[in-house]
């Protein structure tokens, strides 16, 4: 006989010494509601739907396009050889082709395609070619949507990478090194630095940042969770079978990154011949990624924030990757010049990345969330500002949107757009879809009428 489970708040936090841990969605708490509403009151009045989420995923260079575009369209379409990975969750795809990023085209201002196009991809603006001080872009999707709803989460988004960058110097023809480096752009001047320690995300997750109380547990080498054991059992007394379960699937779920943020943290560097890899992030590729994916899904499930950037990796990066059989660097290989032998190993690194991205996508499906998963209230852009990197254009970009958005895409389809359609389009149409209202973003024309 299954115990009912006592009414809790949405807003409640499990606290000990320096932490405060929020909850994942519990049946206890009835429908999903935010963190503002629940602040504001506990009626049944206050209550909605379960939230939007958005995520944004870059990946540098281009892909092999041959590979990538579906060769017909609509709900009928095949996973081409770089999409198949997708395969589990291609009923919840909307790939996208003939979307165009315009202010990472050059123009008058010659080269710097790897610096213009990060930083327009999620702006539609053309950033200010300077390698100084006077860097000047437009604000990007992810925080107009941060602006608007931030106050609904304790933290209004979160910027991740793998690649550190540098904020100054010049990384591409005359552009400054932040331009390559940074995806979320707070204003026109202010660009927000991602963050490439999964144990510094952590802790701005779920700890409390320069308490002297941290510095300790980090000493004792402590389990957040241990410092809300005892609130957490007074809580599991109050919570039906149902709840107790995805209690402790969550609690795991957290203690398994610690464990593998305490073990990345004791392994040496890997050597790799002229990559410098950033201390304190875990040696291998491939687990630095899939740790910040498992930190994004948890960032949703407890509902501490619902905007995400996850660059993989800087644009213009050289990055080898070996460990699949690519000793060469991403950026060479891109320069392929019609090299067959070099655009095979480039289809391998775009494999790879999209493999990535199925193990997020599989992530939040698995989280199960009121009437859905997490994957049905969220919506993942994933993609690149540069075509082929070989010839460095701009149009017809590699991208992708998973996630049916609460209901409001209708996915398992490949839409392709008219020549020159803005992707800053795109970008105002998930925005609706976050109930924010906004009339242009960039050099957007308007929003995509076909989503739904």
């Amino acid at each position: 006989m299954l115990i009912p489970s006592q009414a809790i708040a949405r807003r409640t936090l499990l606290r000990g010494l320096g932490v405060s841990l929020a909850l994942p969605w519990l049946e206890a708490m009835g429908p999903v509601t935010s963190w503002a509403q629940d602040v504001a009151a506990d009626s049944a009045a206050a209550k909605t739907a379960a939230p939007n989420r958005m995520a944004f995923l870059y990946v540098p260079n281009g892909k092999n396009m041959a590979d990538w575009t579906p060769s017909t369209e609509g709900a009928g379409f095949e996973l081409t050889p770089i999409l198949h990975p997708l395969a589990k969750v291609k009923d919840k795809l909307l790939v996208l082709s003939g979307l165009t990023a315009d202010g990472a085209r050059a123009y008058a201002d010659g080269g710097g395609d790897h610096a213009r196009a990060l930083s327009a991809f999620l702006t539609g603006a053309r950033p200010l070619k300077t390698d100084g001080i006077n860097i000047r872009n437009g604000v990007s999707v992810d925080q107009v949507a941060a602006a608007r709803i931030g106050d609904q989460t304790r933290l209004p988004s979160i910027e991740i990478g793998t690649e550190a960058g540098a904020m100054a110097g010049n990384c591409d023809s005359g552009y400054s090194c932040v331009y390559s480096s940074t995806m979320s752009w707070r204003s026109a001047t202010q660009p927000l630095p991602k963050e490439i320690h999964p144990k510094v995300v952590f802790d701005r997750l779920f700890g409390a940042s320069n308490d002297p109380a941290r510095a300790k547990r980090d000493l004792r080498r402590k389990s957040v969770l241990d410092f809300v054991r005892e609130d957490s059992k007074s809580l599991a007394h109050r919570l039906a079978a149902n709840d107790v379960r995805k209690l402790d699937e969550y609690f795991a779920s957290i203690r398994d990154i610690e464990v593998r943020i305490e073990r990345a943290e004791k392994l040496p560097p890997v050597k790799t011949p002229d990559y410098q890899v950033a201390p304190s992030v875990p040696a291998v590729y491939e687990e630095h990624i899939r740790m910040m994916v498992d930190l994004m899904v948890l960032a949703f499930q407890a509902d501490v924030t619902r905007v995400a950037t996850f660059v993989l990796a800087n644009e213009g990066s050289n990055k080898p990757y070996a460990f699949i059989d690519v000793p060469e660097g991403h950026h060479d290989l891109s320069h392929h010049g019609g090299d067959a032998s070099k655009q095979a190993k480039l289809k391998q690194i775009n494999l790879f990345h999209t493999k990535q991205l199925a193990y997020f996508l599989e992530k939040l499906e698995s989280v199960q969330e009121g009437d859905g998963t997490l994957l049905d209230h969220s919506m993942v852009a994933y993609g690149s500002g540069i075509h082929d990197g070989n010839a460095h254009n701009h149009d017809d970009l590699p991208v992708l949107v998973a996630g049916r958005g609460c209901g409001t895409l209708q996915t398992g389809r490949h839409l392709r757009y008219a020549k020159e359609t803005p992707i800053s389009n795109l970008w105002l149409s998930l925005l609706d879809r976050m109930e924010v209202d906004m009339e242009k973003l960039g050099d957007s024309r308007g929003h995509l009428s076909d989503l739904m």
